[in-house]
């Protein structure tokens, strides 16, 4: 039985979902709906058999449709999810969740508050290597996680590849948290435990005019002590360009990943992306549809979502004051549940 499905949203990463699900034939894309009925028209033609509109209402409410996959800017990520969940669907939303905590409450209420499932985007833990860590770390194989440094060094086309909403941190939420939530996430999953105070700094490498920062140092220390560095950089000059390290260490080992010492082949006109990162989205939208059907539960937990988003805004605010931040300051944080090692493991 295939999943009827509406995707809300016409921008690229609605094309990059909508690609991936091509290749999981349990899928059946329903509806494109977006305000631009020429680019919905364009993208619902990669799904066969699915149909473009601006009634996005309409596409979302459809009796037909079981499930919403909300990839849309982030403003527009809560009212969707709660119009979906209202309508009785199950959700999956791209990252970042929310723009803040309440919003976050909101969405959670309306969809697993109504006994249907919400799922973030959260891709990164679905990345080959990311996995692999954290399995290692559910396996004992490092014993209590103390420490993390994640690197995370990628290609842009700064200053002509981002569009005014990604840039403007009413919209976006700001970088730490547009693309920070994903960093954040993979160290509060790795670490298991949910971040408590951050202090960030930024800075422009290769986009001294633009108003955002396009790199950022990020140093988190969680509910139980532990400790994160995160570099987060999107300035390399050459599109295509990444750089991703992983060390984890723990009070009886330490795990390591990094892409390079992967095998393979680069040059300006060839960059294929790291084996440890391919395949990702595929299999993370995959993962939604064996949760929807009951088939396994589910890896990107509300709790864990709403610790990661905490500890993203927090990272935003300590950019813009310049001082360490305690999420406690972040509105809508709640300490219940998520506070200490364990409960986010």
């Amino acid at each position: 039985m295939t999943l009827a499905v509406t995707v809300v949203g016409t921008g690229a990463f609605a094309r990059e979902h909508l690609l991936a699900m091509a290749g999981i034939p349990e899928i059946e894309v329903r509806w494109v709906a977006g305000r631009e009925l020429d680019r919905a028209e364009e993208l619902a033609r990669l799904a066969p058999g699915a149909r473009a509109t601006t009634d996005v209402a309409a596409a979302v409410a459809d009796p037909a449709v079981e499930a919403v996959d909300v990839v849309n800017a982030t403003p527009g990520h809560a009212p969707w999810t709660i119009a979906a969940g209202e309508a009785g669907k199950h959700v999956h939303v791209d990252k970042p969740a929310a723009l803040s905590l309440p919003d976050l409450d909101a969405m959670v209420a309306a969809t697993e508050g109504r006994d249907l499932t919400l799922m973030v985007g959260q891709t990164v833990r679905f990345q080959p290597a990311v996995r692999a860590l954290a399995e290692a770390v559910r396996a004992g194989r490092v014993g209590d996680p103390r420490l993390a440094h994640i690197t995370w060094y990628t290609g842009h086309a700064w200053p002509g590849g981002w569009r005014s909403w990604q840039l403007d941190p009413a919209l976006s939420g700001g970088h730490p948290v547009h693309n920070g939530t994903h960093i954040m996430d993979a160290a509060t999953w790795l670490l298991g435990s949910a971040p408590e105070e951050v202090f960030t700094r930024g800075f422009r490498t290769f986009s001294p005019e633009m108003e955002s920062p396009d790199s950022f140092h990020i140093q988190v220390r969680t509910a139980d002590g532990s400790l994160a560095t995160l570099e987060l950089c999107y300035a390399l000059r050459q599109r295509g360009d990444m750089l991703r390290r992983v060390v984890l260490v723990g009070t009886e080992g330490t795990l390591r990943h990094s892409t390079e010492d992967e095998p393979g082949l680069a040059s300006d006109a060839a960059r294929p992306g790291p084996l440890s990162l391919e395949g990702a989205l595929r299999t993370q939208l995959a993962h939604w549809v064996d949760v929807v059907r009951g088939r396994a539960e589910q890896v990107v937990r509300t709790t864990e979502v709403q610790a990661a988003l905490a500890g993203a805004l927090a990272a935003q605010r300590s950019l813009v004051t310049g001082r360490r931040v305690h999420v406690d300051e972040i509105a809508g944080h709640d300490r219940s549940g998520v506070a200490g090692k364990g409960t986010l493991a």
